[in-house]
């Protein structure tokens, strides 16, 4: 083998799964390849089953931080993992890439092993850990990898891979885009930041150095990161460039199965949920602060044409198991397909990290047309019966596209669309840096009118977070008001999880907004957050009780009458009541 990937995912070769991908493109320009899917950690046998490999290791914890995998936003363990058969919980390590890495070194040592994936990307700086609370120096140390490949890694891999072909060392190949290295020296023309140990006792430095890393992800324009970390510097090149059009079709050209590995008898959940799915496009300019995809995925929206699309629709009708129904057609956000930045330079000398927040750029160029003739091409298809879009939209950008609208309410939400608001009070959403509470209004208006118009029965299913920084109990309590009164219950709310590389992270450890450096209350001890979460599901029964009492605890008599909760004397009297007829009578009228 040139080259052989660890990944903590089960083997999918499907282009919606990293590694698969990945290891399709180095062997489609000529290399070797091979993949050891979830091996045993815990000894270095299962590391030399596929032997030395002439270049060097490739390692990924999976399509998920490990830690994010294994443990609740409370941190509870997880009982399974959509990316293992039977989805049993327990096939990778905690803080995969660095297990990984020590049993590599030590099967084979002299081999180098470089590490990537969203758990190295989003760490490839000193970063706040949530798990363990404090901050952690950059994983490429940590784990004492050669080299650490950030963002979307197949220019960044393919030029490697290639120079090390040609004879080149590892350790010489130092300036990539999209890579971080280790050196003893610093390197100029770079922008200092502070060093682990000042950041390690200093919020405020902090956040002044996450802001100043987040002002450097547009690869046109990005100066590279040095940090130091004690006698050591930790290296951040540029970002790689976003792929083009052609480059994305020949991507998703190559010969995938579209199949789990034959060796698995069970079914893998997360190869159920997106086997009949497509994806158009990568990139979001979103810029919400609590995700992760623009500093991994970068801000510019990277198409495909619809001739790639079409084509990848008649390879999946092929398969036994394909019925004509495709569950998705889209990217990180469905509708920012074939969008993008309308000014002289396209956006190459921009550091706005949000290009809808605080409201759409003068510059951005909304048009839907492309999305709306993806759709119409990709039904157009003998084989498709039916295509929904399942991705999620942005409803602010949707205000600027009317047509996409039109033929999305009309043909594809399936009665049933997907879209996340995330918080309803503005002050909330300004942190999240999300629409605020009109433009929710407004676009669950449009629906309405537009669904009454076809003669259908359809309703939104809103996603919402609960804990997220900013966010009090009473903040909580006027979200679920308005859920109330526009008709919409939820099922299902996200507790905030504080993931490294976020902005949102960056406030849950500092305290502080990164935009004014202003306080801004966090909700950290687990009855904050669990409070803040069964508010909004205050109509399912077995959050009822748990939200009564919580609320006879704090005192919070208009509360109690808010979500009609029947108290009787004693109720009263924990909550510190006046025991007489009228305190009762007034918050037990309904």
């Amino acid at each position: 083998m040139d080259i052989i990937f660890v990944t903590g995912d089960a083997y999918i070769d499907h282009p919606a799964f990293g590694v698969p991908l990945l290891a399709r493109w180095l062997e489609a320009h000529g290399f070797r390849v091979g993949i050891i899917s979830q091996p045993d950690w815990r000894s270095a046998e299962p590391f030399r089953a596929l032997g030395r490999p002439r270049l060097f290791f490739a390692v990924s914890a999976g399509a998920m931080d490990s830690m994010v995998a294994h443990y609740t936003a409370r941190k509870k363990l997880r009982h399974d993992d959509a990316y293992t058969p039977g989805g049993r919980h327990g096939a990778r390590p905690n803080r995969a890439t660095i297990i990984y890495t020590s049993r590599l070194k030590e099967a084979w040592r002299n081999v180098p092993v470089l590490i990537g994936g969203i758990e190295a990307s989003l760490r490839r700086l000193a970063h706040y850990d949530y798990w363990d609370d404090r901050v952690r120096r950059s994983i490429l140390l940590d784990a004492k990898a050669d080299l650490l490949i950030y963002g979307m890694a197949e220019l960044a891999l393919l030029e490697l891979a290639q120079r090390m072909r040609n004879g080149e060392k590892l350790d010489a190949v130092t300036d990539i885009r999209g890579t971080a290295c280790a050196s003893t020296e610093q390197r100029e023309n770079s922008i200092l930041l502070p060093s682990f140990e000042e950041l390690n006792n200093d919020k405020e430095l902090y956040l002044k150095a996450f802001s100043l890393a987040e002002k450097e992800q547009n690869p046109y324009c990005a100066r590279g990161l040095v940090q130091p970390h004690g006698n050591r510097f930790v290296i951040c090149n540029p970002p790689a460039m976003p792929l083009t059009t052609p480059e994305m079709d020949e991507i998703y050209a190559l010969p995938f199965t579209r199949e789990p590995h034959p060796l698995y008898k069970e079914s893998i959940p997360a190869f159920e949920q997106i086997k009949n799915s497509i994806t158009s496009h990568r990139g979001c300019y979103g810029g919400c602060s609590f995700c992760a995809i623009t500093s991994h995925q970068g801000k510019f929206i990277q198409s495909r044409s619809a001739l790639s699309i079409v084509s990848e629709v008649k390879a999946l009708a092929l398969k036994s198991w394909f019925r004509g129904a495709i569950s998705d057609l889209g990217g990180p956000t469905a509708n920012m397909s074939g969008t993008g930045c309308a000014a002289p330079d396209k956006g190459k000398n921009c550091r706005r990290v949000s290009c809808l927040y605080p409201a759409p750029c003068h510059n951005l160029k909304s048009d839907d047309r492309y999305a709306v003739d993806l759709l119409r091409r990709t039904v157009a298809e003998p084989a498709v019966r039916s295509l929904t879009v399942s991705s999620g939209i942005r409803y602010d950008l949707m205000e600027l596209q009317p047509n996409y609208f039109k033929v999305l309410v009309e043909r594809h939400t399936g009665g049933l669309l997907k879209v996340a608001p995330e918080h309803l009070v503005d002050k909330v959403t300004a942190v999240m840096r999300k629409p605020g509470r009109s433009s929710f209004i407004r676009f669950i208006k449009r629906f309405k009118e537009e669904s009454s118009r076809i003669g259908k029965r359809q309703t939104v299913l809103p996603y919402l977070i609960s804990g997220h920084p900013g966010s009090t109990l009473d903040d909580m309590i006027m979200l679920a008001r308005e859920l109330r009164g526009l008709g919409l219950k939820v099922e299902q709310v996200q507790e905030f999880t504080p993931t490294p590389g976020t902005a949102a992270t960056c406030i849950y450890h500092t305290g502080l907004d990164p935009e004014n450096g202003q306080k801004l209350f966090v909700a950290k001890t687990d009855r904050e957050k669990i409070l803040q979460k069964s508010v909004l599901l205050w109509h399912l029964p077995e959050e009822r009780q748990r939200v009564k009492k919580m609320l006879l605890e704090d005192g919070r008599l208009d509360l109690l009458q808010m979500f009609d909760f029947v108290i009787d004397a004693t109720d009263a009297g924990k909550a510190g009541l006046k025991n007489n007829a009228f305190d009762i009578k007034r918050t037990t009228r309904r």
